[in-house]
């Protein structure tokens, strides 16, 4: 290798280092190295309430970013949080916020998001806003998402990240889980923070 091609390898380098390094202190909170997850938001209810990251506090809080006319992964996933916090006994959905926020705002207005989240139990809170409300909080929590036309004439998917962000109960970022974890590590995850 010529000497002049060391010295820009060396140099590409020190490019990725640093930026490695950018994206390591863009993504921490804090000393702790905790990641800098989660953050404020003002959203729209399922009964039409304004609510902000502060109605969550006092209780841990499951966060799932999904829609209501999705087919099978977001259902699944509710489903999945429901019943995480039934094994933790009678009771834990008193203790426990579980969320829906919305990546379809068009469609997923209070009323549709009353109808779909009260499949998943009496406590479960539907999320929504404006496109620009749910791409701030989108962006807090750092969800992809993206509206996916269809080429039959079917009405448009949402192509979005599967996630359950787990919060303590003063609204920090604990973990996170997948739509393909088990009932029991949500349920583990959880029972210390009760």
């Amino acid at each position: 290798m010529s000497r002049a091609a060391k010295i820009a390898l060396a140099a590409w380098i020190v490019v990725l280092v640093g930026f490695a390094g950018w994206v390591v202190a863009d993504f921490t909170r804090d000393d702790s190295g905790a990641p800098a997850i989660g953050g404020p938001f003002t959203l729209t209810d399922h009964n039409g309430r304004t609510v902000t990251e502060a109605d969550f506090k006092g209780k841990p809080t499951l966060i799932y970013f999904g829609f209501t006319y999705c087919p099978d992964v977001c259902p699944t996933s509710l489903l999945l949080m429901q019943t995480a916090v039934e094994q933790l006994g009678e009771g834990a959905e008193q203790r426990i916020n579980m969320v829906l926020i919305t990546v379809d705002p068009e469609r997923d207005t209070p009323a549709v998001l009353k109808d779909y989240v009260g499949n998943f139990g009496p406590t479960m809170i539907g999320l929504t806003g404006t496109p620009e409300q749910i791409a701030r909080v989108a962006k807090e929590f750092r969800v992809y998402y993206r509206k996916v036309e269809s080429k039959d004439g079917a009405p448009y998917l949402m192509d979005h990240s599967s996630i359950f962000y787990l919060l303590d109960a003063r609204g920090r970022f604990v973990r996170h889980f997948t739509h393909q974890s088990k009932a029991e590590d949500l349920a583990a995850a959880l029972r210390p923070l009760l």
